[in-house]
């Protein structure tokens, strides 16, 4: 049986990532995808939450900020070839584990891609506490 992740920043999950615009429409479901990790709570916390980003293929564009990750870094946690952002404009919230996570496809099992890796993880995590500062992002609380 698969054993879900410890949630440690820059893990790359497969979740069901709920935009804020499905959100403002009463959606409470979203589409499978692959979402970095970019905070968790402490791990004696009950219940422990995480910070969610959407990865995607659109590119970013009007209030939608993103950060391309490089083809090197998709091939080394096994995203597909085509070129995807992480979206820092916007987050989830939830609780840890959750009913959201899912198997990555063809892995018999397996939750995580990978780490997304220091450097850049770095710079996605120092932009997306920017904009959540300066209140420019939008959470989806799950």
């Amino acid at each position: 049986m698969a054993t879900i992740p410890e949630p440690r920043p820059g893990l790359v999950v497969r979740y069901d990532y709920l935009w804020s615009h499905e959100a403002l429409a009463g959606r409470n479901q979203g589409k499978d995808r692959p979402t970095c990790l970019v905070a968790a709570s402490d791990s004696l916390a009950n219940p422990r939450y995480v910070v969610l980003l959407p990865i995607t293929h659109t590119p970013p564009s009007g209030e939608t900020i993103g950060i391309e990750i490089p083809p090197k870094v998709k091939q080394a946690i096994g995203l597909d070839d085509e070129p995807s952002w992480v979206i820092i404009s916007e987050y989830n919230v939830d609780e840890w584990p959750n009913g959201g996570l899912s198997p990555v496809p063809g892995s018999g099992g397996i939750f995580a891609y990978g780490f997304i890796p220091p450097g850049l993880f770095t710079l996605i995590k120092a932009r997306f506490l920017d904009l959540a500062k300066a209140r420019k992002s939008e959470p989806v609380r799950r």
